[in-house]
């Protein structure tokens, strides 16, 4: 698998990312041994996990997976702080005592004494920006991270915190967001902003919630996410008329090329301006290895305007 540097700093990423959200959930511990031992004979590196995936069981997994059958230095570890739950309710806190606090339990869950990248969840404004980069500076200060970011941050709100965090001289490397060809929200002034300012975007959900795959063109598997308790609404959106036509479109250009929907769909985010890895989460080991065998397929100009075009 191909590397890329995290927009213009020195860290280097596989250009796609492993994703584990259901880890400790939906995803039991010998399946996600078996998919990081594929991620990484592929020659990926970039993993992606957070305080909140899971209620802690993901980043508990990959703790003990660090500790027992993979080494740490082969992988590269990111992981964010400031979503967690409590009494099964979604809380958002970006203070600094929060995310220091989610930040050292993260690395006591992943038996780590550092991650690679860490990165502010989300934004909110119930803390200071200053207050919440704060956390930042200090945990690179202290070694507990060795290069910082944002998440789900908006263009203006990520310059804002880069030129913050430039004037305690700490590089802000990567935003990760969703993008998709059913979600291109970011390409009007996030991804001008990560081309002109130099951070790396990692695209969160770049099979569209799992729509992008084709699986629910004929009606909602069983065993999918739509049909999941756990992410009841997570697909959801994306059940419309407008995505029904983006997936034909990218089910006739999968067929022409002899490839799957979902190896086109990471294909395309993953060569979109400023993206440096999509995150792939999959369910079995089977699925993780079709998003692999989109490592080798460079898409012809044609079929990328066609699909800019249905899905603009």
């Amino acid at each position: 698998m191909r590397h890329r540097r995290m927009g213009s700093s020195g860290l280097s990423v596989s250009r796609l990312a492993l994703g584990t959200m259901t880890w400790g959930r939906t995803t039991d511990e010998q399946e996600a041994r078996d998919q990081l031992r594929t991620f990484l004979d592929a020659g990926g590196t970039l993993v992606d996990t957070a305080h909140g995936y899971a209620d802690g069981t993901s980043e508990e997994t990959i703790g003990r997976l660090l500790e027992d059958s993979v080494a740490r230095e082969d992988v590269v570890l990111c992981t964010k702080s400031g979503i967690s739950r409590r009494s099964g309710h979604r809380v958002v806190d970006t203070s600094r005592h929060s995310l220091l606090s989610q930040l050292d339990t993260s690395l006591e869950r992943l038996r780590t004494d550092h991650v690679d990248l860490w990165l502010v969840h989300t934004w909110s404004d119930e803390a200071p920006l200053t207050e919440t980069l704060s956390a930042l500076e200090w945990a690179v200060s202290t070694g507990r991270a060795r290069y910082v970011g944002v998440s789900n941050f908006s263009g203006w709100q990520t310059a804002r915190a880069l030129s913050l965090l430039e004037q305690a001289r700490i590089p802000l490397v990567a935003n990760e967001i969703e993008y998709s060809l059913v979600n291109r929200s970011a390409e009007p002034d996030l991804v001008p902003a990560a081309q002109s300012l130099g951070f790396g975007l990692m695209a969160w959900s770049p099979l569209g919630r799992g729509v992008l795959t084709g699986k629910y063109r004929h009606g909602v598997p069983a065993d999918s996410r739509a049909a999941s308790r756990d992410f009841p609404r997570f697909t959801a959106r994306y059940l419309d008329e407008r995505t029904a036509g983006i997936v034909e479109g990218l089910a006739i250009a999968a067929k022409g090329l002899g490839v799957s929907p979902a190896e086109v769909a990471l294909a395309w985010v993953r060569d979109r301006p400023g993206v440096v890895s999509p995150v792939v989460g999959a369910r079995t080991t089977a699925q993780l290895r079709t998003s692999l065998a989109s490592e080798t397929l460079e898409l012809p100009q044609e079929l990328v305007a066609a699909l800019d075009e249905v899905s603009a």
